[in-house]
């Protein structure tokens, strides 16, 4: 079964599916790293942001296109110093996701694994979650709630980096 719907064939001519190994483990390496941290619910929206941004960072970060679990550990400070907050991280993944698709255009298909990381890049780009107003000013408004204060739409990858960059560093 293929994630997210998504066929394409291996070019064997033989039909068969092929399956985005690279794109799965980042995403397992992203979820393994999130839930150790238990930061937010697996069920919530947030994680799913956490989730997506640590699996692009770990997906468009292996330039020699082979993931392996001893290079998770050697990787950790590497994707720590791309989530990091004065990084920018949007740009370096349109950067990556622009480069991997132009080495992808000889080809046929882009292939499972960068079709679903762009794909994964549009969701965190479109899609606004409602969040604290990190920037806004204390005491500046009034408070519904006791440890509520002023939330803005904002996108989801906004959202998911600075989760994911606590969850590396709680590894």
């Amino acid at each position: 079964m293929l994630h997210r719907g998504h066929e394409s064939t291996d070019g064997t001519g033989g039909g068969e599916p092929t399956v985005p190994m690279a794109w799965f483990y980042a995403e397992y390496i992203a979820d393994e790293l999130l839930r150790t941290g238990d930061l937010m619910p697996p069920t919530s929206f947030e994680f799913r942001a956490g989730r997506d941004a640590l699996a692009l960072t770990v997906f468009l970060s292996d330039t020699d296109g082979e993931l392996s679990g001893v290079r998770v550990i050697s990787q950790l400070e590497n994707w720590l110093s791309l989530t990091a907050y004065d990084q920018p991280w949007q740009d370096w993944v349109r950067a990556r996701l622009a480069e991997l698709t132009e080495r992808a255009a000889g080809s046929e298909s882009p292939g499972p694994d960068l079709a679903l990381a762009a794909g994964t890049w549009r969701w965190l780009e479109e899609t606004e979650l409602l969040a604290p107003d990190l920037d806004a000013v204390p005491g500046g408004g009034a408070v519904s709630g006791e440890d509520e204060g002023p939330q803005v739409w904002t996108p989801a990858w906004r959202l998911g980096l600075p989760l994911g960059h606590l969850a590396i560093h709680l590894f």
